[in-house]
């Protein structure tokens, strides 16, 4: 017996309706799409519960991941994220008053600042970024593992003909991604 989803169904409808139209990149992008919705709740549930929205973990678990004394500049930070630049200036002003950052001026640039994951910030960033794995590995637990190598090296090539060489090395998006109703970019981190 085979399974089938709602991509399957309206796919089946198309086939009816209008035979010669070639639907195989919509029945793949409408299960990405489908799939976001689905997992997109179920990640930033995980966030919610260290008082992070989806840009703020990203923003934490990039200087996190930059390693000691993570530090970066307003840039570097941006191109290490998984994110886009959109919105960062209140990310950080969120995390700055929350106390999870500091912002101090540069010792070699007067107009320069640097982005600091401070003490209090790595404890949550390091809770956070453990239960962000946990979680993941949740959602994709019911994929045999040659499955999940499988479909991260197909969607791997499929998101290289969207970055630039010198994009995917740094983390940077094409353009300046979607925003979500809170002006924050969504992705998954």
């Amino acid at each position: 017996m085979s399974q089938t989803d709602h991509l399957d169904f309206i796919c089946g409808q198309w086939a009816e309706q209008l035979p010669d139209l070639n639907t195989d990149a919509m029945q793949l992008i409408g299960r990405v799409y489908r799939l976001y919705h689905y997992l997109l709740p179920e990640i930033e549930a995980c966030h919610k519960r260290f008082g992070l929205n989806f840009g703020e973990f990203d923003v934490i678990a990039t200087l996190l991941r930059s390693g000691d004394p993570w530090t970066l500049t307003p840039t570097e930070l941006f191109q290490s994220a998984m994110l886009s630049s959109g919105a960062m200036t209140n990310r950080l002003n969120r995390l700055e008053k929350a106390g999870l950052i500091s912002r101090k001026p540069s010792a070699t640039d007067r107009r320069s600042l640097l982005v600091v994951l401070t003490f209090a910030g790595r404890a949550v960033a390091h809770r956070a970024v453990i239960a962000h794995m946990e979680n993941l590995n949740r959602l994709t637990a019911h994929l045999a593992k040659q499955d999940k190598q499988l479909l991260t090296g197909q969607l791997r090539s499929w998101l290289l003909g969207y970055e630039l060489p010198d994009e995917a090395e740094n983390g940077q998006q094409n353009d300046d991604g979607d925003e979500d109703s809170d002006g924050e970019d969504t992705a998954t981190s």
